[in-house]
């Protein structure tokens, strides 16, 4: 799970902070050292103290990988504290990139506490699938496409979805998304069971 170099612009920095002190927070809160939160996400040692210091910027993977092994939403590693009522305009909102294809995520909204789902809006090109680990057991994906058109679902049976299409599928499962058309926006909700 390669990480890129820190960003350079603001509110990525902010980004990269807001994510360092979340990974820290969930790692103590339960409990795990450094070294067994790293084994068990797959990742160096090195790689999560950079992370946990701020130094480094984690693709979605080693977000994914991390949430995982704490055994919390990968939103509750990147949305920052946000008021009643929350606008998030194209183009705004914690923004995370695969290191394996042309694919960013965007938290638009994270399960509160006691409720069960994450809202994301998917930016993504053609070329590269991104390939998804299986999330937390029971984990459920709800996939429509704006614009587009997308490979969508368990690997071993994804399905072609244009604008307006749905579908659901275990998100505790490995699964795919691949942009088929320039441009392609998404929102997926994950369910927590």
């Amino acid at each position: 799970m390669s990480d890129r170099t820190p960003p350079t612009t603001g509110s990525d920095v902010e980004l990269i902070h807001l994510i360092a002190a979340s990974i820290r927070r969930e790692r103590e809160r339960s409990g795990l050292s450094m070294a067994e939160l790293a084994r068990r996400a797959g990742i160096a040692k090195s790689t999560l103290s950079q992370l946990e210091s701020g130094a480094g910027n984690p693709s979605v993977e080693t977000l994914w990988a991390l949430g995982v092994a704490l055994n919390v939403p990968f939103s509750r590693l990147v949305d920052p504290p946000h008021p009643t009522v929350k606008v998030i305009r194209a183009g705004e909102g914690p923004v995370t990139h695969s290191a394996r294809a042309d694919y960013a995520a965007t938290v638009l909204s994270s399960c509160p506490p006691n409720a069960r789902r994450d809202i994301y809006r998917i930016e993504a090109q053609p070329g590269e699938t991104r390939a998804s680990d299986p999330h937390m057991p029971g984990t459920v994906e709800h996939v429509m496409i704006g614009a587009g058109r997308a490979l969508v679902g368990p690997t071993e049976d994804p399905v072609e979805l244009g604008p307006g299409d749905y579908v659901s599928y275990p998100g505790d499962a490995p699964h795919i998304f691949r942009a088929l058309a320039a441009d392609t926006l998404a929102v997926i909700v994950m369910e927590h069971i």
